[in-house]
């Protein structure tokens, strides 16, 4: 099987947390060719859709640690056409760049995608928690989106509650969320100007979401494959930081669903297989839904680590869309051999 993953740079990984990494190695490890490009690189050639890649030269032995698997990797820059590989794994960080999802439209028919088009089109921002709202209203907190300031400040000062929490729209890993009081109205002006204007005059939508009680103890990522959870872990603020993200500060501790969250996980995993986002973590605080990730949803080495050696989460996703290209292709032979079966009559 040949396998790329479109994601950002290799020069930028953590060797020893990556999730990406994680899932490279594996593949490697079950000798299937792997390559990788970053959405820069894609590119048209005798309007076949191709991509400048790095494809990792094929190993005798493959070591059994991430960072030293990073480090004994070698790379070779090949231009590749993308409709020839059997899956892409998408891992680019946000925001999501429409114009890559153009070019990925021409191959999405070919080739098994992680996560589907669609699927990412609809749920690459945290918009997409909202489409849980209306049906399971209790699994999300209150939430207001907009970009209008004096709306915003009023839904602050008619609120009940004495925290808020307030983030950009495509932030990420925990960056720009910030906690807000009632008891600090007088900053609310500035930092809603920070966080919407641009200097060229454009604007910026932000989250101003219900605190969370509970939610200074840190919160619980799932990573769930096909509507299904597959590993948990909490993540505990630091000190100095109420962000829970590792990126943040953050640490980690093993962590089993509670009833309440696997209760979560049966109400939103049909739809989120239903849109093709088939690999995705979640972020979850006091049974509340907070957040869906379905870009680049990491977790996988942090989640192996408080439950080694029993728990390789990188395996259970690879198994998974190792079973979606054998489908894929099963039925492309039955189709031909039907084809041939008409013909042939």
């Amino acid at each position: 099987m040949n396998i790329c993953f479109i994601m950002y740079p290799w020069d930028t990984i953590d060797a020893e947390n990556d999730t990406s990494l994680a899932l490279i190695k594996e593949c490697v490890k079950r000798d299937h060719g792997v390559a990788m490009c970053t959405p820069a690189n894609l590119t048209i050639r005798d309007s076949v859709t191709n991509a400048f890649c790095n494809v990792i030269t094929r190993m005798e032995k493959v070591p059994s640690g991430l960072k030293a698997f990073y480090n004994k990797v070698t790379l070779r820059e090949e231009m590749l056409p993308l409709a020839g590989f059997d899956a892409i794994f998408f891992r680019a960080n946000p925001p999501l760049d429409p114009i890559m999802l153009n070019f990925l439209d021409s191959v999405k028919d070919d080739v098994f995608i992680v996560n589907s088009l669609e699927g990412m089109r609809e749920a690459n921002n945290k918009l997409y928690t909202a489409a849980f709202g209306d049906a399971h209203s209790n699994i999300i907190p209150n939430t207001h989106v907009s970009k209008n300031k004096k709306y915003l400040i009023k839904q602050i000062r008619d609120s009940t509650a004495d925290k808020m929490i307030l983030k950009p729209l495509n932030g990420f890993g925990g960056s720009g969320v910030i906690l807000i009081e009632r008891s600090a109205m007088s900053n609310i002006n500035s930092l809603l100007d920070f966080y919407i204007s641009n200097s060229d005059g454009s604007s910026n939508y932000v989250i101003l979401q219900d605190y969370i009680e509970g939610a200074d103890k840190g919160d619980v990522r799932i990573l769930l494959l096909n509507g299904e959870p597959i590993g948990a872990m909490r993540r505990i603020p630091g000190s100095d930081d109420h962000r829970s993200n590792v990126s943040a500060g953050g640490s980690i501790a093993k962590h089993v669903l509670s009833k309440e969250e696997k209760d979560l996980c049966k109400q939103i995993g049909p739809k989120l297989v239903k849109d093709g986002l088939y690999f995705v973590g979640i972020d979850v605080i006091g049974g509340k839904l907070v957040e869906v990730n379905v870009m680049s949803p990491g977790g996988i080495t942090y989640i192996n680590k408080v439950y080694k050696p029993k728990v390789k989460v990188e395996e259970r996703v690879v198994d998974f869309v190792e079973s979606k290209v054998l489908d894929k292709l099963q039925k492309f032979d039955r189709r031909a051999r039907l084809r041939k079966t008409v013909e042939d009559a």
